[in-house]
């Protein structure tokens, strides 16, 4: 089984679309956690109007990386899928995915490519597999990843401390554990652009980037020196 977990904050104009785009998937064996991170809009009301088919928790405003590794506490699958709630997967995404786990048994994480969609332009492109090449970009990202959950555990919980980046630093780590990754060439995930993205709201925090890659460099150097 795998589990999808979604963290959101004041995600009610996005999430509907997101879990739909989940329960749409073409591989059908999966849980739907979603991690509300203290919304304040209707996002709860949105979530729960799925019944059943999603498991909804709330929880105070701690942070993205608070709000993942919740998810993935709460979660029982055998492996980890990850969507934010304003973005949406191409629905053959877990299928494909999962038949490269089934050929290749030494593989840990699978990710694929990601179209970046302005949201004025988000009802017109959405869900065109037919994209440019030049449109897409290689999606070394969590929300394009599907990993075996000891694989996942091997690596480590997500940083909790910064506002932006801890996907950076789970994947420095995993690079730095020799993760077997694969990228395939499929179109996955389409991310929303809009005024509300985190990396956006929170540009003044690019200092956390700096430590995060400072903080790897210190490993390495660490390793090599033993």
């Amino acid at each position: 089984m795998i589990s999808v977990l979604i963290p959101v904050y004041n995600s009610e104009n996005y999430i509907a679309e997101a879990i739909e785009s989940v329960l749409r998937q073409t591989y059908q064996d999966f849980e739907i956690i979603v991690v509300d991170d203290g919304s304040t809009d209707n996002t709860r009301q949105v979530i729960e109007s799925f019944g059943e088919k999603v498991q909804y928790h709330y929880q105070k405003n701690y942070g993205a990386g608070v709000a993942r590794n919740k998810c993935i506490a709460l979660s029982r699958g055998d492996f980890l899928a990850f969507l934010d709630a304003d973005d949406v997967w191409s629905k053959n995404k877990l299928e494909l995915q999962m038949q490269e786990f089934e050929a290749d048994n030494s593989l840990e994480a699978v990710f694929g490519m990601v179209e970046n969609v302005k949201q004025k332009d988000w009802e017109q492109r959405v869900f065109q597999t037919n994209a440019p090449v030049e449109n897409l970009f290689k999606g070394f990202t969590q929300t394009t990843m599907l990993i075996k959950r000891e694989s996942f555990l091997r690596v480590g919980m997500f940083p909790e401390e910064n506002t932006i980046g801890e996907f950076v630093d789970w994947l420095l780590r995993a690079k730095e554990a020799n993760l077997q990754m694969k990228l395939l060439p499929e179109l996955f995930l389409w991310r929303r652009i809009h005024d509300s993205n985190l990396g956006i709201k929170h540009r003044s925090k690019v200092n956390d980037y700096i430590k995060i890659i400072k903080k790897s460099i210190d490993r390495r150097r660490i390793n090599q020196s033993k």
